[in-house]
């Protein structure tokens, strides 16, 4: 084999299954080194032969000795890594605080702003109209100034159904991130855009609904017909009747689309959340019906009017979910699959009429479960491989129906597991235990894609250095960023910007940094030049029995015990200020990526720390702070 490849272990391999085989004569950097060291049944041969001696070495180790010594197992701490100060250098001059806040404030809260003053300019404007024209003095009389309320708020809802849309429009979003616009309005915020319209339509269909109904009320009073007029105007007339299904659509999914129901329940929202086809249809005929009419001729000249404002929004999407019909009618295959631990299944499927780049993310369904359920999944492959793959997380009714689709049996695993519940969890490297099971070479499931879509995790190549934060499953992104950077630097075809990435990984527990341990394993191996520095947290509490686990195995090895990585794991969560000071005294008038992909604590602590250190003035260094959304 040549030199350039890193040695390959043919005794072990990582999939369940695989229906092909690669092409690529070019190694991935999970076939280097995800291959295991031993079987199954070796690991546990040779953890009856140590048993002995291991426990000796535990019964010498009290509780205090073993807390006290856990700690020199930090040989190595980031934030201590330079010499640095810890005193944040504040902007001096108006200049350099804006320019500061223009780092990863800026373009976000003007553009907040300038939505802001245009509701607030369009209900002003409609509501001095609709206060002082004089064709509607008869309908000024008779209800009042509720009337007024309605029409404004009526007319705000039109703009923002005109742009609803857009921000979901997701090929379109992809597309303005590679153009000048994407500097402008901030794209990476789609989702959060679209919530916020959506609690703008919240809010306005609020005020449109209850002052319809005090006008309803006066109506009836006016013409004598009390409670039963105001019921025959709420629920049997044309503007009544639709507006009550767009009221109830819209709630259902309100409080489906809310953060907690929707992580708890997402097949729920995604099912309630397409009550917006009725919602629209109504909205279509709301205002057809020229109830309240002016004074003079044409009376109802420009009734209904939403069409003309959804039209160009609504004509995009609908192109884009035909676009996601003809994507899915493309035949798919799922070429590999591969069991790792801590419940996380890796599918690979054949890359056909798909170009990617690194850090996008897909949608992905599969009909044996549902043929309307779309999830979307960040990609785990570079662009370089002939496959495209995801990381899925077993957690939820639908990544549970999809394990078993794929014939993964983490129940068989996990009471392995049981048997050997002392060793660090690291040690298994993934467990093979399904490989000569014919029942899973049946056919595999189909498979539908539909992407793949631009992300904030994209940028990392624009920027001459750059941090990677991941928590948890969280990583997954960053996965097939380090895999392109891994292929770049052994197979160079073009120079990139890029020169120095930081890679941080943050776990509560051992478990989770399982299955991503031989992607790391081959960055570290083959990573001559130092491109690459990775460093792991685990945050949670380790039990006595772990701790003195740990000491054993660490006790004279090269490698972390719980990692199997050169660097070794930190214990506890990071100290980020230093960290952040490090890397500015270490790259003065430097433009630093900060990516991360974990939860939101996380992500706003990591945000709040990006603008603390920024530095406006021409020598500083800027930290740009970027987060998936999808």
């Amino acid at each position: 084999m040549d030199n350039k490849y890193p040695p390959v272990y043919e005794d072990m391999d990582d999939s369940i299954y695989s229906t092909e085989k690669t092409n690529n004569n070019i190694l991935q950097p999970e076939e280097v080194f995800l291959q295991r060291q031993t079987s199954a049944k070796r690991l546990l041969l040779k953890e009856e032969q140590t048993k002995a001696a291991r426990s000796d070495s535990m019964k010498k180790l009290t509780r205090g000795d073993s807390e006290k010594k856990l700690q020199t197992l930090n040989k190595f701490d980031p934030a201590n890594a330079y010499s640095s100060t810890d005193t944040v250098l504040k902007p001096s001059t108006f200049f350099e605080k804006f320019q500061a806040w223009m780092i990863n404030e800026g373009a976000r809260k003007i553009f907040t702003a300038m939505w802001i003053i245009i509701h607030g300019l369009v209900f002003t404007m409609a509501f001095l109209n609709f206060l002082f024209h004089d064709n509607l003095k008869t309908a000024r009389e008779t209800f009042g100034i509720t009337f007024v309320f309605a029409r404004s708020a009526a007319l705000v809802l039109h703009v923002d159904a005109a742009v609803i849309l857009f921000p979901v429009c997701r090929n379109l979003i992809s597309y303005l991130r590679q153009t000048p616009i994407n500097t402008i309005i901030p794209l990476d915020q789609n989702i959060e855009f679209h919530k916020a319209i959506g609690w703008s339509i919240l809010f306005f269909t609020i005020v449109h609904t209850v002052s319809h109904w005090i006008n309803f009320y006066r109506l009836a009073v006016a013409t004598n017909g009390g409670i039963v007029m105001w019921l025959k105007l709420n629920f049997i007339s044309g503007p009544g009747a639709t507006g009550y299904i767009m009221l109830i659509t819209l709630i259902v999914m309100v409080c489906t689309a809310a953060e907690k129901p929707r992580r708890a329940h997402f097949n729920r929202f995604w099912y309630f959340h397409h009550l917006f086809v009725p919602f629209f249809g109504a909205w279509a005929f709301h205002g057809a019906f020229c109830m309240i009419q002016p004074d003079r001729e044409p009376k109802c000249k420009d009734i209904a009017s939403f069409w003309k404002y959804w039209i160009a929004s609504g004509t995009i999407y609908i192109g884009e979910r035909i676009l996601r019909e003809i994507r899915a009618r493309h035949t798919t295959y799922i070429s590999k699959v591969v069991m790792h631990p801590s419940k996380v299944v890796e599918i690979q499927v054949k890359k056909e009429h798909i170009t990617t780049k690194a850090g996008q993310y897909i949608f992905l369904c599969c009909p044996e479960i549902s043929l309307w359920e779309w999830h979307p999944f960040t990609l785990t492959s570079a662009p370089e491989e002939d496959f495209i793959s995801v990381h899925v997380r077993v957690v939820g009714d639908f990544t549970e129906a999809l394990a078993k689709k794929l014939g993964c049996d983490y129940e068989e695993e996990a009471k392995i597991r049981k048997k050997n519940k002392d060793r660090i969890k690291s040690q298994y490297d993934g467990i093979d235990i399904s490989t000569n099971n014919l029942e899973l070479q049946k056919v595999l499931p189909r498979v539908m894609v539909d992407g793949p879509f631009g992300s904030a995790s994209e940028d990392v190549f624009k920027f001459e250095v750059s941090m990677l934060v991941g928590a948890g499953i969280g990583v997954t992104p960053f996965a097939s960023i380090l895999k392109s950077i891994w292929y770049r630097v052994n197979y160079p075809k073009k120079s990139t910007k890029l020169r120095k990435v930081y890679f941080f990984w943050i776990c509560r527990d051992y478990d989770s940094f399982e299955w991503f341990q031989s992607l790391l394993s081959a960055i570290e191996e083959q990573d001559l030049q130092q491109f690459i520095e990775i460093h792991t947290y685990l945050t949670g509490r380790l039990r006595h029995s772990e701790v003195g686990n740990i000491l054993v195995n660490d006790d004279g090895n090269i490698k972390d015990t719980i990692t199997g990585l050169r660097s070794p794991t930190h214990y506890g969560r990071p100290n980020w200020d230093k960290i952040f000071s490090n890397m500015r005294d270490q790259y003065p008038a430097t433009d630093v990526g900060v990516f991360f992909c974990g939860p939101k604590p996380l992500g706003k602590q990591l945000h709040t720390k990006c603008n603390l250190w920024s530095q406006g003035f021409e020598d500083g260094t800027r930290f740009y702070y970027g987060k998936g959304n999808f």
